[in-house]
């Protein structure tokens, strides 16, 4: 993630003049990449500031896994995973993001300290979730997205997988704009892995100036946060 390069910084975070590290703080017993292994909350919070000491630039912090089939977690579990390890990250100093599709844990996180919501469904999953953020003023990470863990490898299915992704992109962008989130507090993710097949993955890789470029051109009607 970079804060400054191509068309500006994002609002709400800090500037880095390179491409910033994100470590990853999975509090769930079933991720892909870590195996349930910082799912006790002080093992979490060790983790994050492990990480941090070796370099990260923020921790993003999550309590639902996304792996493909994964099933969801209630949201009082999600809650009472991820809250706690927000706040004690927080309170280290530590630049926090929040993996969460539910607005209650987006914004019960950002009153913790969380200062960027990270939703891999790009708003789709909760219909509260743009109202929730815009109100906070956080900024706002816009994945691609087209479904739960439980069905998206079905919908891995593209003509042009570049344009496909870039035209949904630009939906969510829309419409987290016309919620009240200010174009430069929104981060563009092209979702890897989400609904996609190595070679839609890698496609997206060698087109990231095509990406980069939904935020150059916005809509006559965006306007930058104060």
């Amino acid at each position: 993630m970079s804060t400054s390069f191509g068309r500006g910084r994002v609002a709400g975070l800090p500037e880095w003049d390179r491409c910033a590290v994100m470590g990853v703080v999975n509090v769930t017993p079933d991720s892909f990449s870590d195996g349930g292994r910082w799912f006790d909350t002080e093992r979490a919070v060790k983790h994050g500031l492990d990480l941090a000491s070796r370099g990260a630039d923020l921790i993003d912090v999550g309590g639902e896994s996304t792996r493909p089939g994964a099933p969801r977690v209630d949201e009082a579990e999600e809650l009472r995973r991820v809250v706690p390890v927000v706040r004690a990250l927080a309170a280290e100093g530590l630049v926090v993001s929040v993996d969460t599709m539910r607005a209650a844990v987006a914004e019960q996180s950002l009153a913790a300290g969380a200062l960027l919501v990270n939703d891999v469904s790009g708003g789709l999953a909760d219909p509260a979730m743009i109202p929730a953020v815009a109100a906070a003023g956080a900024p706002f990470v816009v994945m691609h997205w087209r479904g739960f863990s439980d069905a998206m490898n079905s919908r891995a299915v593209y003509t042009d997988v570049v344009g496909e992704v870039t035209d949904e992109l630009r939906t969510r962008i829309d419409a987290a704009v016309d919620g009240g989130i200010a174009p430069d507090r929104i981060v563009v993710d092209p979702g890897l892995g989400f609904a996609k097949e190595a070679p839609h993955d890698l496609a997206l890789v060698a087109h990231l100036d095509r990406l980069r470029a939904l935020m150059r051109k916005p809509r006559t009607t965006w306007r930058s946060s104060p």
